[in-house]
């Protein structure tokens, strides 16, 4: 048995969860989510014990793979309705920054064009601090969160001699060491 899979997704109050065939509506404060799962896996809700239950059907590889990543996916969409998820974003380099456009994202990034990316519906982008070098990615889909902020990293990846472009808060760039020149002859 997955020892993901096989552990109970808890329920928390205030969250309304609906389950039509294979189809699993979450519901809660911050927003509502809608996923459908694959066939080979059983999800069953238990409202007495405020919990949601994920089985299979048979021992296949697909079936054994899928198990405990459904029941990954069910608790990522009850947390993201609880609390959300937050990707942080940090700009380095001179001349760097990002600002908002109503709600559409403006990065200066060293190209001769500004690059302007809007999110999708249920994301929401900000600019946290007021010299424009640090970005927070908010939404109650996990996917969509870390999709947004791959898409604002990959407008200019931080390269690797003088570390300058969009990394992720956190992340560690590799320096490399320039070309040195002999002295003399």
């Amino acid at each position: 048995m997955s020892r993901i899979g096989k552990q109970p997704v808890a329920i928390p109050a205030g969250v309304k969860v609906k389950l039509e065939g294979k189809t699993l509506t979450v519901e809660g404060a911050k927003a509502k989510l809608v996923q459908t799962f694959h066939e080979k896996i059983n999800i069953k809700v238990d409202d007495a014990a405020k919990q949601i239950i994920v089985t299979r059907n048979d021992d296949e590889r697909l079936s054994r793979s899928l198990h405990g990543l459904t029941r990954s996916l069910i608790a990522n969409m009850i947390h993201g309705v609880t609390k959300g998820f937050e990707t942080k974003l940090k700009i380095v380099g001179l001349g760097y920054q990002a600002r908002m456009d109503q709600k559409t994202i403006v990065l200066s990034v060293g190209y001769s064009n500004q690059i302007r990316l809007t999110p999708p519906e249920g994301v929401t982008v900000e600019v946290t601090d007021k010299e424009g070098t640090a970005i927070s990615v908010k939404g109650a889909d996990k996917q969509a969160v870390g999709q947004f902020a791959a898409e604002i990293r990959a407008s200019r990846k931080p390269e690797p001699y003088k570390g300058k472009g969009i990394r992720y808060e956190g992340e560690v760039v590799r320096q490399k060491e320039g070309k040195t020149f002999a002295s003399g002859g």
